[in-house]
Order: C-alpha cells, then sequence, then structure tokens
C-alpha cells in the first residue's frame, strides 16, 4: 500500500483567504501501474469540526437543528437543513469540549455521556476536513426554540422528534446531510445498547 512517503510536493501556494482557504498544489505520486503522476490540484481548507447527535433514550427521541446552509442553496426543497450540533474545533479544545459547548449554543441542551461514532473525511478529493461523529445522552423534556450566536450570524431552531420518524425521514431523503445520515443509522444499530444504558434521565 502507499503512503506519504509515495508523495511529493513541488509547490503550495494560497490562492484565497477569507472565512475558508483554498491552497493550489502541484504534487507527484506513485502509479498503481508503476511510476509516478504529476498533477495540480485545489485544496480547500476547513479546521476539523465535531458533530453530535443529541438521543434521549428513555423518551426514545432526538434533538436536531434547522438552520440555513449556504451550500444548500440550489437544494431541490429548501437551503434549511435537520441537522445534528456541530461546531470547529478550535486550538487546544477537545472533541467532548466542542460538543457540550456547541449543544449549549444551539439548543439550550446540557449534555451526559458522551460516546464516539467514528471520524472521517467530508469530501477528500477536495477538502482536508475530519469530522468526528458523536452520540451525546439528553434529556429532550422542554427543549425547543430558537438558539445561536448573533455575533456569528447564527439563527438555529431546535426541534425534538421520535427515532422512528428521523429514521423515516432518512429513509425517504428528507434529512440528506452525511453526518446526519450516518449518525442515525448508526443510531438504528445502537439504540437498544444505548436505551439499556441511559434508561434513566440525566
Amino acid at each position: 500500500m502507499f503512503d506519504h512517503s509515495d508523495v511529493e510536493v513541488h509547490t503550495k501556494e494560497r490562492v484565497y483567504d477569507g472565512f475558508f482557504k483554498m491552497e493550489k498544489l502541484v504534487v507527484s505520486h506513485a502509479r498503481f501501474a508503476g511510476g509516478t503522476v504529476k498533477v495540480t490540484r485545489e485544496l480547500f481548507q476547513r479546521d476539523d469540526a465535531v458533530c453530535v447527535l443529541l438521543y434521549d433514550a428513555p423518551r426514545d427521541r432526538v434533538v436536531l437543528v434547522e438552520q440555513f446552509r449556504i451550500g444548500a442553496l440550489e437544494h431541490p426543497r429548501s437551503p434549511w437543513l435537520l441537522e445534528l450540533v456541530a461546531g470547529i474545533v478550535e486550538q487546544g479544545e477537545t472533541e467532548e469540549a466542542v460538543a457540550r459547548r456547541e449543544a449549549q449554543e444551539e439548543a439550550g441542551a446540557e449534555l451526559g455521556e458522551i460516546v464516539p461514532i467514528t471520524r472521517y473525511l467530508v469530501s477528500p478529493g477536495g477538502a482536508n476536513e475530519y469530522i468526528s461523529l458523536l452520540c451525546a445522552q439528553v434529556d429532550s423534556e422542554g427543549m425547543g426554540g430558537v438558539f445561536g450566536l448573533e455575533s456569528e450570524g447564527e439563527d438555529i431552531k431546535v426541534h425534538v422528534l421520535a427515532c422512528e420518524q428521523v429514521f423515516a425521514m432518512v429513509k425517504d431523503g428528507q434529512i440528506d446531510n452525511a453526518a446526519s445520515i450516518i449518525a442515525l443509522q448508526w443510531l438504528q444499530l445502537n439504540r437498544s445498547d444505548l436505551k439499556q444504558r441511559w434508561q434513566n434521565s440525566i
């Protein structure tokens, strides 16, 4: 198998430096058929992020957030998406700290135990962002409303939904962003274990 030693970076140039960053790279890498190939690629740079699924096991409900997303501007239904609570990992921050901070900012939620789901590259064909996906114990009773930091232009609506409802929304394509799909399908596989583990409200 190939590794980092099979890649040579010839040049790296910052071509955009705004809210996000873009670099243009010229690299050579080994070929499966032998030899090397030299290519030019643009790399979208974004800090790693944490997405956390809030699950109320005793009530068998999940908490999702709805907000406007510029990447969904041409979405066939709407640029407002149902998603997991999420946030960027800041310097020196742990994944759990990000999850707890964002749950409070985006949903007014205090989290109990947090368990890891997986970690994955969002779009490795052109971006370097990693997502750490977590599931957290939450008491959803009385949750709802609009949250988010005004200083960051956030306008976030909280939804408390039955598990069977959100599983159906994944199946019929109403929920169609990767982090939410992965987390909710993971919940389908691990739901009974979590119910037993988190049978008492926090």
